[in-house]
């Protein structure tokens, strides 16, 4: 019971605070909130027995990804992460001055969006086995007719597939090897790409 109090707790605290990013005026702020967001995800992924992912969570969300929104914020408009002229300009479209609120009006159309994503998002997920269940391919080395789940195959044929004893390591750099490369692309732009915002060029 504690263990599923904690569970809607940092459910409803990884919800309340995507949605205090996506309304924030203040960008540190939204940042701060962002950094706080990834954390709770982290511990959501250590609840389901994942270490090796919240870690990375932690590290790239919170760490990395935060601190680096941080320093754009700082080059570019400065640490308010509003100018004056910005912000008398978006009062102007939303109808109030600068000091109405925190929190930016709601957005019909996106919010709209979100919610037929949502929908077979939130079916999909209350469609799969629960988490732990005996039954389920994850933790199952075979289905009802006996066939091999994908988690029975890495358990069982790794070693003489792969050469590598552990099953994660495996799968991480043989049997999805193009999509590991693919990621390491994809931080490299990123990188790449921060250098040219923060006006780096001389490392690159």
């Amino acid at each position: 019971m504690m263990w599923l109090g904690l569970e809607l707790a940092l459910i409803l605290f990884v919800v309340a605070a995507a949605v205090l990013v996506a309304f924030a005026r203040d960008i540190v702020g939204a940042i701060v909130t962002f950094a706080a967001f990834t954390l709770g995800i982290a511990v959501i992924w250590v609840l389901l027995a994942a270490p090796d992912v919240a870690l990375i969570e932690a590290a790239v969300g919170a760490g990395v990804t935060s601190v680096l929104f941080l320093i754009t914020v700082m080059k570019t408009t400065g640490m308010s992460g509003e100018s004056e002229e910005t912000a008398a300009r978006t009062a102007e479209t939303d109808g109030g001055s600068a000091a109405d609120g925190a929190f930016r009006p709601i957005n019909v159309p996106a919010l709209m969006m979100v919610g037929a994503l949502a929908v077979p998002m939130g079916y999909v997920i209350l469609s799969l086995d629960p988490v732990g269940a005996e039954n389920a391919p994850a933790v199952a080395e075979t289905y009802a007719d006996g066939e091999l789940t994908p988690y029975g195959h890495y358990i069982e044929n790794t070693l003489e597939e792969a050469g590598f004893p552990n099953a994660v390591v495996s799968v991480l750099v043989v049997y999805r090897g193009l999509d590991t490369l693919g990621e390491l692309i994809v931080a490299f732009a990123a990188a790449v790409s921060i250098l040219v915002v923060l006006e780096r060029e001389d490392i690159l």
